[in-house]
């Protein structure tokens, strides 16, 4: 009985020994067994699948003009950070030479993709000639550029500034639309050249163009920064002493605006409507404040789009060759609204 007992535990153990193996192979995490010629090969970091492709890319930035393009750099930086991308940045302090120069070290880095926000529309074709030549698909965002040559670029993703131009010179058609007195404009552009300059004061004059009493007495480039702004409303006032309406193609060269009306003696909202683009914090404050009296959002924060397109692109999916979007606009009392809950 004894002999039969020792050799019952040892059929014991060795059944529990096959069960703890059975278990093992078949577990809930997908492991396979030795020999099991269906089960993926085992990769560093991942036994169940090959680790997804490292993405490098290389963007181009305009600068650091306003505060818009500081929330749409901390966007894109943050986003490719969250997508597990690296990211090899260069700041074009609003020169094309600069943006050029970091294309082309990009090209020689032989990085995946090429995103980057053009400083003015033209002068574009042969760097990009050579992005392509290189193999490596770019992306434009923020801005556009005036190339013919349409396969230099997989897609532009970004703002329509003609749409929001004519949302601007549509809210002024509706304020002044009884009107039977001329209404003296001055127009603060962006940097010349530049899509959103070029596309800004189309759209404006577009929605104008009907009402002969809605006059632009004066144009000229603040160059998106404030200081300009201030400098170039300040020359505004002493050459025209009867400005009804400010339209600034950005919040920043309208803040700049506010600072040259209110050291005239004048208030701004009030004295002289203005109408600006961006709806950043600042300019949602001072519209909320009755400074500003209208904006037209364009939305900086593209970083997550920006990334999702870059995935697809190098995953070889079919991406949209114009992808716009979504903004709305403020009136003061609406901005007084959203103010809290801004994010940039």
């Amino acid at each position: 009985m004894k002999r039969f007992g020792r050799m019952g535990a040892v059929l014991m153990v060795a059944l529990s020994m096959m069960m703890v193996a059975a278990c093992g192979g078949n577990n809930s995490g997908g492991g396979a067994s030795a020999g099991d010629s269906s089960a993926p090969s085992e990769s560093a970091g991942n036994s169940a699948a090959a680790p997804a492709k490292s993405i490098t890319l290389g963007f181009s930035q305009v600068g650091a003009e306003s505060g818009w393009r500081t929330a749409n750099t901390k966007s894109i930086q943050d986003s490719a950070k969250d997508a597990g991308f690296t990211l090899k940045f260069s700041d074009a302090q609003q020169k094309q030479e600069n943006q050029i120069k970091a294309i082309r070290s990009f090209i020689q880095q032989k990085v995946d993709v090429i995103a980057f926000s053009p400083v003015v529309e033209s002068g574009w074709d042969t760097v990009l000639k050579e992005a392509k030549d290189a193999g490596i698909p770019v992306v434009l965002t923020d801005r556009a550029v005036d190339s013919k040559d349409t396969s230099l670029y997989v897609t532009f993703l970004g703002s329509d500034f003609v749409e929001e131009g004519k949302k601007a010179g549509q809210w002024l058609m509706d304020q002044y639309k009884d009107t039977s007195e001329d209404v003296n404009i001055v127009e603060l552009q962006g940097t010349t050249g530049s899509a959103p300059a070029n596309d800004r004061m189309k759209g404006f004059k577009d929605a104008i163009s009907s009402n002969s009493h809605l006059k632009i007495i004066a144009s000229q480039t603040g160059d998106f920064t404030r200081a300009k702004g201030k400098e170039v409303m300040q020359a505004f006032l002493k050459a025209h002493k009867d400005i009804d309406v400010l339209y600034a193609h950005n919040d920043d060269m309208a803040l700049g605006a506010i600072q040259a009306i209110e050291a005239a003696g004048l208030k701004p909202g009030v004295d002289i409507k203005i109408i600006s683009v961006d709806a950043v914090k600042d300019g949602m404050q001072a519209a909320s404040e009755g400074k500003i009296n209208f904006i037209v959002e364009c939305n900086p924060l593209l970083g997550p789009q920006l990334m999702k397109v870059v995935q697809d692109v190098v995953d070889g999916k079919t991406v949209e060759t114009r992808i716009v979007t979504e903004e709305t606009t403020f009136t003061s009392e609406q901005a007084k609204e959203a103010l809290p809950n801004r994010q940039y």
